[in-house]
């Protein structure tokens, strides 16, 4: 399973707060988060990503148990768009890898040409 709230609260916890004060610093960001989303904003966090309310039209779907058509009404839905730096990363430790692989293949390939 995830990171928890529970274990977003035990981190702020951890850097001085007592478990009171980070229960409350915890809460009152998410409910800043779910008021702004509830009234149509986007929330933009540096380094982090963005968080967009997106606005699906109604469709056509059916009931996968029964084959039934159906048709879905309009609704907002919540998107996340990740930063360039959190993907960066994400992704780090493909690049250490391949910054170590090429360096093998350069040092093999000086001790081949000393040889």
């Amino acid at each position: 399973m995830g990171l928890k709230k529970n274990d977003i609260m035990r981190q702020v916890q951890a850097l001085g707060y007592s478990q009171k004060d980070s229960r409350e610093i915890v809460e009152a960001l998410m409910e800043i988060i779910k008021s702004s989303l509830e009234s149509g904003e986007d929330i933009l966090i540096s380094g982090f990503g963005k968080l967009c309310v997106k606005e699906k039209a109604p469709r056509r779907g059916r009931n996968p148990a029964t084959g039934e058509g159906l048709a879905l009404e309009a609704r907002r839905v919540v998107t996340f768009r990740s930063s360039g730096k959190l993907r960066e990363r994400i992704n780090r430790e493909d690049v250490f890898v391949m910054i170590h692989f090429m360096t093998a293949i350069k040092t093999f390939a000086n001790i081949k040409d000393v040889t």
